[in-house]
């Protein structure tokens, strides 16, 4: 047996003819490799070939070298009527330049808006996500990161990581205030799509919760603390981010539906037809082994002592709020006994921390929603990459690689491609060239 490719190229030139305003477009995809099947079809009922307007908007805007797709983009082939064979450039960070798979189904991202760490790790991405939390604190106001303070504004920065990232990427970006109004909002993303791109631009929506406009402020002064528990709030207050997504995305834009700790804000979260949801895993992984633990000592001990302990423990991270500070121990109990069994902590679908991620995907399998990706986001420590790393290499997922995408600081991702044996090898390679034994 022996295989034979086939391409747009192999048509017959006085069967199909290329429309002359197209010709330098349609080049770029003219030897992309289509089946023997496909080829035939073709032969059979097409009589020119042309590019549609996106594929021309997205050659010219990126200024694409000639003779190549960007990355970023796949290939796809529309017949039109009288006989138009039309190639179009469709959205998907899946692909590479020239239409070709990136080497994994999965996708790495960056959680970073620093254009210095970002550019060691642009060629290898096709994601990256920051929040106001990353563009302000971890970047511009921070003198080591920000060398000279050369970077003042929120824009300055994002049209400098634009220009690092290239098209293969999307990026995703948050508003300073869900709270707005939502024209306001609009116009201060509409600033992100100008500078982005359409194609490239996604934009953050955060799961609101108990917080909305009115108390907000809470969380700006004193203890910082707000007096709602999460689990206590208004209808309107728990679904503004869900309605706000909705609301985007007639607008046309794509959504990155964030802040997802629990595997049961999945359900609704799908329901605003995201493009990505996300699996935070670093805090939660942390906050579940520490109340697993405290209640472990509770039941060996009957001490109360431990309970107090988890009452302030859970004040600290808003299961309780300020005015809990004398909640009844048997409700903390309660509560710490669901928290663990819920996240299965003791158990092997999640005693690694990764149960929200293994329920996200499997809500994905069976959604109606083909495009959603889940980002697995927010991790460090010695056990969280290693672990996911792990669960990718898992047959019950081997049919949603290609909707992870991997997401932290781009120093936490790099130092998983090293390991102690490389510095023991490098030892022997070196000492072995300078001629030493």
């Amino acid at each position: 047996m022996f295989k034979v490719n086939y391409s747009i190229s192999a048509l017959p030139k006085d069967a199909a003819q290329i429309i002359s305003k197209d010709e330098s477009y349609v080049r770029r995809a003219w030897d992309k490799k289509i089946s023997r099947e496909e080829y035939e079809c073709l032969l059979k009922i097409v009589k020119f070939i042309g590019v549609s307007a996106r594929f021309r908007d997205v050659i010219d805007l990126f200024k694409v070298p000639e003779g190549e797709t960007p990355q970023g983009f796949r290939i796809e082939y529309n017949f039109k009527e009288c006989g138009l064979l039309e190639i179009d450039l469709v959205r998907d960070i899946s692909y590479d330049k020239n239409g070709e798979k990136r080497p994994t189904g999965f996708i790495f991202s960056a959680d970073s808006a620093n254009p210095y760490e970002i550019t060691p790790i642009k060629d290898l991405i096709g994601n990256l996500t920051c929040n106001p939390g990353i563009i302000y604190d971890l970047f511009i106001n921070n003198e080591k990161a920000n060398v000279g303070h050369k970077y003042k504004t929120r824009n300055e920065v994002m049209e400098e990581i634009g220009r690092i990232l290239g098209p293969g990427c999307d990026i995703s970006v948050e508003v300073n205030d869900p709270f707005a109004d939502f024209n306001a909002i609009l116009d201060e993303i509409a600033e992100f799509r100008e500078m982005l791109s359409e194609y490239r631009v996604v934009i953050k929506v955060p799961h609101t919760g108990p917080v909305n406009k009115n108390n907000a402020g809470q969380l700006l002064e004193g203890s910082k603390k707000l007096h709602t528990r999460y689990n206590a709030a208004a209808t309107e207050d728990y679904l503004k981010g869900h309605n706000l997504a909705l609301r985007l995305r007639e607008h046309g834009y794509r959504i990155n539906y964030t802040l997802m700790f629990e595997p049961w804000q999945t359900g609704m979260a799908l329901q605003a037809k995201p493009y990505f949801i996300n699996s935070f895993v670093r805090q939660r992984m942390g906050v579940t082994t520490y109340i697993n633990g405290l209640l472990a000592a509770y039941q060996k001990t009957c001490d109360d002592r431990f309970l107090e302990n988890l009452r302030s423990f859970f004040i600290e991270w808003d299961f309780l709020t300020p005015d809990d500070a004398k909640a009844d121990l048997r409700l903390v109990e309660k509560m710490a006994r669901e928290t663990v069994a819920y996240r299965k902590i003791n158990e092997p679908e999640g005693f690694d921390g990764m149960d929200a991620v293994r329920h996200n995907l499997r809500m994905l399998r069976h959604c109606n929603l083909p495009d959603t990706r889940l980002i697995i986001c927010s991790m460090d420590g010695s056990r969280n990459y290693p672990e996911l790393d792990k669960l990718l290499a898992d047959p019950e997922f081997s049919d949603m690689i290609d909707r992870i995408v991997i997401t932290t600081e781009p120093r936490y991702l790099a130092e998983y491609t090293s390991s102690p044996q490389i510095i023991t090898y490098h030892r022997r390679f070196m000492n072995a060239a300078k001629g030493g034994k």
